[in-house]
């Protein structure tokens, strides 16, 4: 029986039972196996082939960022039940042993540590941004970007992981190149799934904005075609999933990191990341368990 045929609940269960994840004591954190990091690094390799002419360079970022840029990136004001920041104890040896006793008496002991200079990275290029502060070379700049990424979304849904991995081409520059990259790349990505025999569909799509002011700005990145995704069913009891989506920035980072054209404008810029995780999902859900036992044809993509 095909894993869409069968309920949310029961894929995550047949995923555990092969071993490819290991769940943790936190909703959504899992190690992975050999077997599941084999068909990662598949995906990372396909998608960066397809991308050597499409980009200047790559970069891969840790998972952490320096606060100061995450601060310019407006995700605190937009997605702050998503964001993760990073604390260390900085105390002397009393409150050290204060901490401890805390600790040992079930008590909430991370009171006692304060904020460092980095947070959790949300999205990969956030990382690339402050590196382009500036004037671009004429026609801007595209890069591919690699890294691991947090949002505090804990679910049972293998398919919604705190700690994920993201793919993403990013152009900066003209306005209009913005808007024609967006598109190319779409399709691109529609087309790099559709290969390995992923039936998605491109949809109309917003961010998970925060409180009332966030439901007008999910509202009006919706009517403005400024994001869509390429959605995924992996059950019929469950909502379609995006395993890969695009966003149309406009002038936000440029204004955010002094990013300017050759020309003096404002830079304009735009994404399209892929999920690895949930594609590595999306090829368990559609094939099986034992990745040995995929069409040759999907192997030949993954794995040349």
């Amino acid at each position: 029986m095909n894993a869409r045929d069968r309920s949310d609940s029961a894929f995550r269960d047949d995923v555990l039972a092969a071993g490819l994840l290991v769940p943790s004591s936190v909703d959504g954190v899992y190690g992975r196996s050999e077997t599941y990091e084999n068909v990662a690094y598949g995906i990372e390799r396909y998608v960066t082939r397809l991308g050597e002419h499409e980009v200047e360079g790559r970069l891969d970022f840790p998972p952490v960022l320096p606060r100061s840029a995450f601060e310019r990136t407006g995700y605190l004001s937009s997605f702050p039940h998503l964001m993760g920041s990073i604390h260390s104890f900085a105390g002397d040896e009393g409150l050290h042993t204060d901490m401890v006793a805390q600790a040992h008496a079930g008590e909430k002991w991370a009171a006692n540590l304060e904020p460092t200079d980095v947070m959790l990275c949300s999205a990969a290029c956030h990382s690339l941004y402050p590196g382009l502060a500036g004037y671009l070379p004429p026609g801007g700049q595209a890069v591919q970007v690699t890294g691991w990424c947090f949002r505090r979304e804990p679910s049972l849904r293998v398919t919604r992981m705190q700690a994920f991995r993201m793919v993403e081409r990013v152009y900066v520059g003209e306005q209009d190149t913005a808007v024609v990259m967006r598109d190319r790349w779409l399709e691109q990505g529609r087309e790099s799934l559709i290969a390995v025999g992923l039936d998605v569909d491109t949809v109309p799509a917003n961010d998970p904005f925060f409180g009332r002011s966030g439901r007008l700005l999910a509202q009006s990145q919706r009517e403005t075609g400024l994001k869509f995704e390429l959605v995924f069913s992996f059950s019929g009891d469950e909502e379609p999933v995006a395993l890969a989506s695009s966003n149309l920035h406009q002038d936000h980072f440029g204004e955010a990191f002094g990013i300017s054209t050759a020309a003096g404008t404002l830079a304009h810029s735009t994404c399209f990341g892929w999920g690895v995780d949930r594609i590595v999902l999306a090829l368990l859900c559609r094939y099986g368990t034992n990745p040995d036992r995929w069409p040759l044809a999907v192997r030949g993509v993954l794995w040349p």
